[in-house]
């Protein structure tokens, strides 16, 4: 089959809902729910647009329920999106305001402006740190502080030229818009229920883009059980199932029902929490409070993962900005480690077909800024089986990479080619991870690890345009925690960088 052909299958697996009806899907005037000032705004939301004296609030908040045990990572979470400050600031005029809990360190900013040689505006650059690491979202820690508001609507100067860049947006996103008077860039909290995994299978069905088979709107075990059955009359090979909580990222809500033939009850008993912090019992109590779905477990002897990321401006309008190869793992493989860019030529046309299927559906609602549709595709015959798995209604672990190459790279992505291209026309490729781990690892420090960049040789190449990034680098000593988006003219060539990016880390902590 040539690159860029597929051959889509069928098999659409919605079952109707046998329980209680599912909530239904938002109604309303989509108007309503965007911000008119950012049809203003919206052409200079591009890498080589001109920003003129725009100003760019990032608040990068985790705002999902998380493992408690994860919480001394999410400060280095917030740090994700500091290559849109180099982003923005080739933009003459753009102004960013980078809040976080904590300090940057110096040293670190530093390191990112070194990569873009000749960078002027740091003086437009305004980091603010509440000085607040305690467990919690950014937002809620922002809002809470009338002086630090009033700071902050100083910095912004003028809010008919500026928005507010979220993780996701919720409640407190929309009040600190409001407190600001400053638009965000990100879909109405209202929106929210289409990103659940409930409300995903929902757009799924409505923009006829197939689906596992599944029951949507479950908490108790009963339902599980009669979820279970239901999926089991329909797809009697079916061998396991995933309950996924309605509201988790990353996988980690997902426990995989093994199904044995016998007593569904000890079935459920050894259900195996993707995270391993939890037992079976503290899971279906957990689904129980927030609610989730059951859903066939897609088995295959070649199983991937695609995803594809998009926008949605503010008059409805769609594009498709990326295709990546997920990197799972996990005890079940299905927590998200990082992915591979771009996504297979084999099948991204057919996955990009559907998610554009889907992005439509959710701009018809209203749905503003960058979201990712994930998939899991399998060989069939001469084509391709894809399903999608979940709406992603914010901006992931495949934004920041993206991001990240657009900064150091100034090209674009073309998505009809489902390559990016830089301005001399020459593709390039990464692969990136905000989990190179290791316990070994919080024996260094990020002066230890910029310390590297220099003695080892792991830093980014302007004149190439290849080469290494860091980011999360204030988990090193915390977690043993650093991200790498390793960045190469072909995916050999960034799968050898990122390789040696890890041997670098491992000889220098011992592991």
């Amino acid at each position: 089959m040539a690159a860029g052909e597929f051959r889509g299958r069928g098999g659409f697996g919605t079952l109707a809902r046998m329980i209680d009806p599912a909530p239904p899907l938002p109604a309303g005037d989509p108007a309503a729910l965007r911000d008119p000032r950012l049809v203003a705004l919206w052409p200079t939301l591009t890498a080589r647009a001109a920003a003129g004296d725009r100003t760019m609030l990032v608040v990068n908040s985790v705002n999902f329920d998380i493992p408690e045990h994860l919480n001394a990572v999410v400060p280095a979470y917030e740090e994700r999106f500091l290559f849109v400050v180099l982003t923005l600031l080739r933009q003459p005029g753009g102004r960013v305001v980078y809040v976080t809990s904590q300090p940057v360190l110096p040293r670190l900013v530093d390191y990112y402006f070194s990569m873009v040689p000749g960078l002027a505006g740091r003086e437009r650059l305004h980091l603010v740190s509440i000085g607040d690491g305690s467990p919690g979202p950014l937002t809620r820690k922002i809002v809470s502080r009338p002086r630090l508001v009033e700071r902050l609507r100083r910095l912004v100067a003028d809010p008919d030229r500026a928005l507010i860049f979220p993780f996701s947006t919720t409640e407190a996103e929309m009040e600190l818009g409001a407190l600001l008077d400053v638009p965000v860039y990100g879909p109405h909290p209202s929106l929210a229920h289409l990103g659940t995994k409930t409300g995903s299978r929902q757009v799924f069905a409505a923009a006829g883009v197939p689906a596992p088979a599944g029951v949507e709107g479950v908490r108790t075990r009963a339902e599980v059980r009669d979820a279970i059955r239901a999926i089991v009359a329909a797809r009697p090979a079916a061998t396991a199932v995933v309950v996924k909580l309605d509201d988790s990222i990353s996988g980690l809500g997902n426990a995989v029902v093994r199904l044995t033939g016998g007593d569904l009850d000890e079935d459920l008993d050894a259900a195996e929490p993707q995270d391993t912090q939890a037992s079976a019992a503290e899971f279906f109590a957990t689904l129980e409070r927030r609610g989730g779905i059951v859903e066939e477990r897609i088995v295959a002897p070649l199983l991937l993962s695609p995803s594809v990321q998009l926008r949605a401006g503010p008059l409805g309008q769609v594009e498709v900005l990326s295709t990546h190869d997920q990197l799972l793992g996990g005890p079940s493989g299905q927590s998200f480690l990082g992915c591979r860019f771009p996504a297979d030529p084999a099948y991204a046309p057919l996955v990009t077909e559907y998610a554009l299927r889907v992005g439509e559906r959710l701009a018809a609602h209203g749905v503003v800024g960058r979201f990712g549709i994930d998939f899991v595709v399998h060989p069939d015959g001469d084509g391709w089986t894809a399903y999608a798995i979940e709406v992603n209604l914010r901006n992931g672990g495949t934004t920041h990479p993206l991001l990240t190459l657009a900064a150091l790279t100034d090209g674009t992505y073309d998505a009809a080619a489902g390559e990016f291209r830089c301005a001399d026309g020459t593709a390039r490729h990464y692969v990136a991870s905000d989990h190179v781990e290791s316990p070994a690892y919080r024996s260094l420090t990020p002066d230890d690890l910029l310390d590297l960049v220099d003695e080892r040789g792991l830093g980014w190449d302007p004149d190439t345009r290849t080469g290494l990034a860091f980011h999360m680098v204030s988990a090193l000593a915390v977690a043993g925690q650093v991200g790498v988006t390793a960045v190469g003219t072909t995916p050999g060539q960034a799968d050898e960088l990122f390789a040696g990016a890890r041997r670098a880390l491992d000889e220098a902590a011992g592991a």
